[in-house]
């Protein structure tokens, strides 16, 4: 039998049980994952045998022999791996909703049938490069640009760096911007598929970068320098801005099946750890600080399934997700910051042991920490949810945040949680800073406006009351630094401190 026809016959449930055994045997029966970690990079053994169940497979269309596309079998496949391996999770992610998912939804007929057909029989690879070293967060001024050849092909040059799996990766979807006649760039950015197998086609890479974290998957420097045939241009439906923007939000909203997974291994693992530990005669669970943490913990594997049951609906390639910024850079920013707050904590409880590499709340740290950086830094993302909303508010004529939220549906429910704490008018010129902090509580809002929801759907009431206690504890902690912070100024050009002449002398 096939392998499509074998992935057809096969209920989700079976390919995801199977999917489950095998990443539990990669990853605890054969492997020693801590080992894995410190040596830095999968051993080829654990590629080869999670390809042969195939993770990627839930990203395909069924005409081209996948398992259909549909976003809640590729968030329970994110949410399998992440369990395991953040690194393997993440490399699940990119081939996914950066590559496969674009290529599903803008790619030409004779694009679709090579790509897919290299990601299922050859068990290829690819990822998307948009980042420069002079336009990383500005990136719609890339300089990396096209032009059309006499014979009809496409060729790009410029220069991308980080890119996670460079110089493993088959396949490449490249960001361009045209070049005119008179040598400007266009202002639109379009979207072509490399492949690194064919000469003309291949990406070189000048260096890899050494990372701290994530070790398993490479970043480097990339040269582009590549002829490409007219298929392998995609094709919006608007523009090419709008395309780029309908991808990186999608790819934005399954950030929680990337989370969910570790967030969980993070509970269990912590959990198990103070089950265990006696100190002081007494098992750490039985502590009060420490039940805080695992409930901050606990709350956070809640809140991030309720984003999980969103994205799994309306996440897919049939919606325009171009305008949804505001759910997106919500989504991506609550759950990153909740999957490096919750290995903190891990590491916290693991006391001296956690600071060793081999540790799961070592590695824990070091891996999710640029899950806060990558695909639009938190801070910058914060700081355009606050945007957003204050544009939208200002549409309508509207001043009062409370009231406006109340009527915006990714937060009605939870903004009525608050009273009158949200009551206050926008500052239309607020400082950078203010953005953030906003922007910190609106997407928190919007994460208990979707914990609401899971909660009505039958999820365990206890769960979602305590996750929703603790979000709004933080949101109104948040306002309250809003509010009435002081802004601290730099001191230019400020001296070395002279604290050893303030030293009072000894009687």
């Amino acid at each position: 039998m096939s392998d499509s026809l074998s992935r057809a016959r096969q209920s989700f449930s079976e390919f995801l049980d199977r999917y489950r055994e095998r990443m539990a045997h990669l990853f605890g029966t054969r492997a020693d994952a801590g080992e894995i970690h410190i040596q830095g990079g999968l051993p080829p053994y654990v590629m080869a045998r999670m390809r042969e169940v195939d993770p990627l497979s839930v990203y395909i269309p069924k005409a081209y022999g996948g398992r259909g596309g549909r976003v809640p079998e590729s968030l329970s496949m994110l949410e399998a791996t992440g369990y395991h391996s953040l690194p393997l999770c993440l490399i699940v992610g990119i081939n996914g909703g950066l590559f496969l998912q674009p290529v599903a939804k803008y790619g030409s007929e004779d694009l679709k049938r090579t790509a897919f057909d290299g990601f299922l029989r050859e068990k290829k690879m690819g990822g998307l490069m948009i980042t420069e070293p002079d336009y990383g967060s500005d990136a719609l001024h890339m300089e990396t640009a096209w032009t059309k050849t006499d014979e009809g092909m496409y060729h790009l040059e410029g220069t991308k760096h980080w890119a996670g799996l460079t110089g493993s990766a088959d396949y490449w979807l490249l960001t361009a911007r045209s070049r005119k006649s008179d040598g400007n760039l266009g202002r639109d950015v379009d979207l072509f598929v490399s492949d690194s197998n064919i000469p003309s086609q291949t990406v070189t890479v000048k260096n890899f970068y050494p990372t701290i974290g994530l070790r398993s998957i490479p970043y480097g420097l990339n040269h582009v320098d590549v002829r490409l045939p007219e298929s392998s241009r995609l094709q919006p439906e608007s523009t090419g801005i709008k395309m780029l923007l309908d991808t990186l939000h999608r790819s934005r909203l399954q950030f929680p099946g990337m989370g969910i997974g570790f967030l969980r291994r993070n509970f269990d693992d912590a959990l198990a750890h103070c089950r265990e530990r006696f100190v002081g005669g007494k098992a750490l669970i039985d502590y009060d600080g420490v039940r805080a943490r695992l409930a901050k913990i606990q709350a956070a594997v809640t809140g991030c399934a309720a984003m999980c049951l969103d994205s799994a609906e309306k996440a897919g390639i049939e919606h325009d997700l171009s305008v949804s910024s505001l759910k997106a850079n919500a989504f991506k920013t609550v759950v990153t910051d909740w999957m490096q707050d919750t290995s903190h904590s891990f590491l916290q409880l693991a006391g001296g042991n956690g600071f060793r590499a081999d540790h799961p709340a070592a590695r824990g740290v070091v891996d999710s920490r640029p899950f806060q950086i990558f695909e639009g830094s938190n801070d910058i993302l914060y700081q355009q949810v606050t945007e957003s909303v204050v544009k939208a508010m200002r549409r309508i004529k509207a001043t009062n945040l409370g009231e406006y939220l109340r009527t915006e549906p990714l937060t009605a429910r939870a903004a009525d949680m608050f009273g009158d704490s949200l009551s206050f008018d926008v500052d239309w010129k607020m400082p950078q800073r203010k953005l953030v902090e906003l922007g910190r509580a609106i997407s928190r809002i919007v994460s208990m406006e979707m914990t609401i929801e899971l909660g009505e759907r039958g999820y365990s009431a206890d769960l979602i009351h305590n996750a929703l206690d603790d979000m709004r504890a933080e949101v109104r902690s948040l306002l309250e630094t809003y509010r009435r912070g002081g802004l601290v100024g730099l001191v230019e050009d400020a001296s070395a401190p002279d604290w050893l002449a303030r030293v009072k002398p000894s009687v």
